[in-house]
């Protein structure tokens, strides 16, 4: 399983490989859900479907009992109390993930297609500092796309700290570097008053990133997330 490289110990994932046709299994919506996807797209539609199965089957595996997940007010999943996680789904892969909120105050994960990302793109989700770190990584390990790899790290570290922020994050909100021998990134966040560990991993053109927020967890001040 993909996913199981990059959870912490505390979590649990699930994933699937694309969507079942229509009549093929595909399990209905709780009504909750049905309500927030009843005017989506065809692929939309199988996409939230998928990564709700995963999702259920993910909290399963903690003991508990299948539950609705419509979206909140930030568009996250709205996880049963005590409990934290996430979804994620590219092109031909779906994944969710979850632990139990007294362990983990926060989970984020992502996947993404293993692909360059546009120069532009490249320019307004990194800092100077990333792109000469990313150069570095470029010459090291030419065979990964260290730009995607940072756009993937930097959306699981807000999924799994964004609850604590009085307004959405930026990419400029996060500095990451990443360790190429062991698998891991770091990411320091909240002018340096906040850091977060994660975990990465690349196979079968998929790129995936985890990062997790241990223990208790105070809400950051606007002053912390550099809101001027």
């Amino acid at each position: 399983m993909l996913i199981a490289r990059v959870l912490p110990p505390a979590a649990v994932g699930e994933e699937a490989y694309g969507d079942p046709e229509d009549g093929a299994g595909q399990p209905a919506l709780f009504p909750a859900e049905e309500r927030e996807i009843a005017h989506a797209g065809y692929k939309r539609r199988r996409e939230f479907t998928t990564g709700r199965v995963c999702a259920r089957r993910a909290l399963t595996r903690l003991g508990l009992a299948p539950a609705p997940l419509p979206p909140g007010p930030t568009g996250a999943p709205a996880w049963p109390a005590g409990v934290t996680g996430s979804i994620t789904h590219c092109a031909g892969y779906r994944a969710a993930a979850v632990a139990r909120s007294a362990e983990l105050a926060g989970l984020g994960i992502d996947a993404e297609p293993h692909a360059p990302v546009s120069p532009a793109v490249r320019r307004g989700i990194t800092s100077p500092s990333e792109r000469a770190h990313l150069d570095r990584l470029d010459a090291v390990r030419p065979g990964i796309h260290w730009d995607r790899l940072l756009f993937s790290a930097k959306e699981s570290v807000y999924k799994a700290c964004s609850f604590l922020a009085p307004r959405a994050l930026r990419f400029e909100d996060a500095e990451v570097t990443f360790s190429p021998g062991t698998g891991t990134f770091t990411a320091h966040l909240a002018a340096g008053s906040l850091v977060l560990t994660g975990r990465w991993h690349v196979s079968h053109g998929i790129l995936l990133t985890a990062a997790a927020l241990p223990g208790r967890a105070t809400p950051w001040t606007k002053s912390e997330v550099r809101l001027t």
